[in-house]
């Protein structure tokens, strides 16, 4: 078995692919221009380049160049969608629908529309991870202002029936946003297929770098959201601030790659995934598998009763990187949300762990990683 540390929490953050290292490279010294320098040649290059990242984010979502404004990152593409729709005025309609499984950032922002007197209500979910549509169906009608899906879950990996939610959203005349963060890996997404207004992105859980993502916003809402930062303008007036360009490259460039690999990347991380499995079962069949198809096909959520999760990933270390859930959440001392809402306990919830699989994850390293966790489970069985 390889001495050298295997990665399997792809969900919380993806190595950056090297070529979008090397596209970047030049943008820290050589085309150090401002993008909205519009009186020289040095920021004439800079915001080309920033438009030609603009258009393959668009190409890989299937939307056009101009309805992709650049963010720090889904985090704040999230609040922007919410806030900036609904934070700056009071409308006809009151409620707010999410899932109960969505994003913290999610359903924080959302949270704080309850003090203009929105109405928030979390939409179950089944033991599968997927959305109740017949409970969904009777929350959205002609009071919902905004419902906010989350394309696929962060934790538990599963799809959401995205198609039959826009639907239901059309014909209330709802606003449809949708946190797609996780689902560049898992999915292809064509934005009018799917019936979003709004959609979330992520760069560093594509293989690009952190510290940028990307909200989309299509020309019906547009003229409704207003900016969160304030400041000069920029990106059509709905974020301001200077553009960092090689982070906007790099996220160019992440999502023209992914683009073109998609379907091989599905395919490895599938494999990896059940190769995993069958090592795991193998040595330690002990275990339940959380959520249900269809699912990201790089993510396993693991439970393993009498086991404290907590412990068995500090055991792992450094060997094998595995997640007890969300990233964001981490130094949170409470039982997952996203568990709860499946139906688990909270005795279950914190007897959990998230694996996942990448585009470099070598099958040798999947079955590695599973007897790296069959070990540590043994051994504290054992104990």
């Amino acid at each position: 078995m390889t001495s050298e540390p295997i990665y399997l929490d792809h969900q919380a953050t993806t190595p950056v692919d090297p070529r979008v290292i090397y596209a970047m490279a030049r943008y820290w010294n050589t085309e150090f221009g401002n993008p909205h320098s519009s009186n020289h040649a040095f920021g004439w290059r800079a915001d080309d380049a920033v438009q030609e990242a603009r258009k393959s984010i668009a190409e890989l979502i299937r939307a056009d160049a101009e309805e992709i404004v650049f963010t720090s990152g889904a985090t704040e593409a999230n609040n922007l969608a919410i806030l900036g729709l609904l934070g700056h005025r009071k409308t006809a309609r009151t409620r707010v629908v999410v899932s109960a499984i969505e994003h913290k950032c999610v359903l924080q922002s959302s949270r704080q529309l309850s003090f203009l007197e929105y109405e928030i209500v979390a939409a179950p979910v089944h033991p599968s991870g997927h959305v109740d549509i017949d409970a969904l169906e009777s929350l959205i009608d002609e009071n919902t202002a905004l419902v906010s899906i989350m394309t696929v879950n962060n934790e538990i990996g599963s799809i959401q029936p995205l198609e039959k939610i826009g639907d239901l959203c059309r014909k209330a005349g709802t606003v449809f946003h949708s946190d797609a963060a996780q689902a560049a890996t898992a999915m292809t997404i064509d934005v009018e297929r799917l019936g979003v207004d709004l959609l979330s992105l992520s760069s560093h859980k594509l293989y690009g770098p952190k510290g940028i993502g990307a909200l989309y916003v299509s020309q019906t809402v547009r003229s409704q959201l207003r900016p969160i930062i304030h400041g000069g303008g920029q990106e059509g007036g709905l974020r301001s601030g200077t553009l960092p360009v090689p982070l906007c490259v790099g996220f160019g460039v992440a999502a023209r790659v992914l683009c073109d690999e998609l379907p091989r990347d599905r395919a490895v991380i599938q494999q990896n995934r059940e190769a995993f499995l069958q090592t795991l079962i193998a040595l330690f069949p002990a275990f339940k598998i959380n959520g249900g198809a269809p699912y990201h096909p790089g993510n396993l959520n693991l439970r393993f009763p009498g086991i404290d999760a907590e412990t068995l990933t500090m055991n792992l270390q450094p060997s094998l990187a595995i997640s007890t859930g969300a990233a964001c959440a981490s130094g949170i001392p409470e039982p997952s949300h996203v568990l709860r809402a499946i139906g688990l306990t909270a005795q279950e919830a914190a007897e959990c762990v998230r694996v996942g699989f990448g585009r470099f994850t070598e099958e040798e390293q999947a079955r590695n990683g599973a007897r790296l966790l069959a070990e540590a489970l043994l051994g504290l069985k054992n104990i």
